[in-house]
């Protein structure tokens, strides 16, 4: 693609472009491409009110993969949820997004949210992940990333979609999410736009409960 091509080419089909010639040069290597690439941020988070400019500045960008095999590399050194401490937040998002409420992926969506015991949520966690990577969750273009909260009491996963008004789409991946991760009887997914979020500093308070 020369320069003239690439300034009057639309973002979207230029992000396409580069993916089909990154899955090219993946292959003629003889790697696994995977429909998207990845991203794990990091983030120790500090106790009380957040604030964008403090968020931002704790958010650690730890490893991109975009193939099979540089997904297991980098998930065989991830530290498992077990030995995180609290609070932390681990994320994995598509690449060109940041976990981040204001990102112009992100602004429109909002997330789904499931409250795990701590003894479970990594099984749930290594699920979720594995589903994301590998292009497993109906919807997947709606879908940002994924995130996992360790707490105190609890851990807390998210799965983040860029268009919160979309209600026929938002309620599907809620089916999709609970089918693939074989949720028991009674767990409790409960939904939050982003808006909301920026509008009282917190992800997880005075959210949506659909069932």
């Amino acid at each position: 693609m020369d320069a003239s091509t690439e300034k009057n080419t639309p973002q979207s089909e230029y992000d396409s472009y580069e993916d089909r010639e990154r899955q090219s040069r993946e292959l003629k290597a003889g790697l696994h491409p995977l429909k998207n690439k990845f991203v794990f941020w990091y983030t120790r988070r500090t106790p009380g009110v957040r604030t964008q400019t403090s968020y931002e500045d704790n958010i650690k960008q730890i490893m991109d993969f975009s193939t099979v095999e540089g997904f297991w590399v980098c998930y065989c050194h991830l530290a498992r949820p077990s030995s995180l401490p609290s609070p932390t937040d681990l994320h994995l998002f598509k690449q060109g997004i940041r976990p981040l409420w204001e990102d112009a992926a992100n602004c429109n969506g909002g997330k789904w949210i499931i409250r795990f015991k701590k003894a479970v949520s990594g099984r749930f966690w290594e699920d979720l992940v594995l589903a994301l990577v590998g292009d497993q969750l109906d919807y997947s273009d709606n879908i940002c990333g994924i995130v996992l909260s360790i707490r105190f009491n609890e851990d807390i996963l998210s799965v983040w979609n860029r268009n919160a008004s979309d209600n026929q789409v938002v309620m599907a991946l809620r089916d999709n999410i609970k089918r693939h991760l074989k949720l028991p009887h009674g767990y409790v997914m409960e939904y939050k736009p982003h808006d909301a979020s920026l509008r009282d500093n917190s992800s997880y308070r005075n959210t949506w409960l659909r069932g």
